[in-house]
């Protein structure tokens, strides 16, 4: 298990946490837990609850919907926010394709965490305006 500075350090350059001082980095490091999961393992399970806010800090992990490869994920890039904050199950399962190190918040802790920073909820709705743009776009070509 990594410290909290270790944590901090590991998600000072990701793009969801880029806005955030040192101070609120650590303050990250210690909300969050760290997971583990070996390869083919099944972070979330398509039609199942959603358990958490999940961000990846070593590893990939697969997107799969009703059986189709939908994505790669990879340092950085998170997953489970939806489902967690519509209250619904995730809509595809995430596999891991290498071992998976994740730092991850629990679902009924994902609401404060935002608020109470608003720089990291507005990189999230960004990154998921460029998910649902992607999206839109394979559906036109299809």
């Amino acid at each position: 298990m990594a410290t909290r500075d270790e944590i901090a350090d590991a998600i000072a350059g990701m793009a969801i946490f880029v806005d955030l001082a040192r101070p609120q980095l650590m303050g990250v490091a210690s909300r969050f837990e760290e997971a583990f999961f070996p390869k083919d393992a099944r972070v979330l399970r398509q039609g199942l609850t959603g358990s958490g806010f999940y961000v990846i800090l070593e590893g990939e992990a697969d997107v799969v919907a009703d059986g189709m490869k939908r994505a790669t994920l990879a340092r950085g890039e998170f997953f489970g926010e939806v489902s967690v904050l519509l209250g619904e199950p995730p809509i595809a399962d995430v596999v891991a394709t290498r071992p998976l190190r994740c730092i991850v918040l629990g679902g009924p802790d994902v609401e404060s965490f935002l608020v109470d920073h608003p720089r990291v909820m507005y990189r999230m709705l960004q990154a998921q305006a460029r998910r649902l743009s992607a999206a839109n776009r394979r559906f036109a070509q299809t």
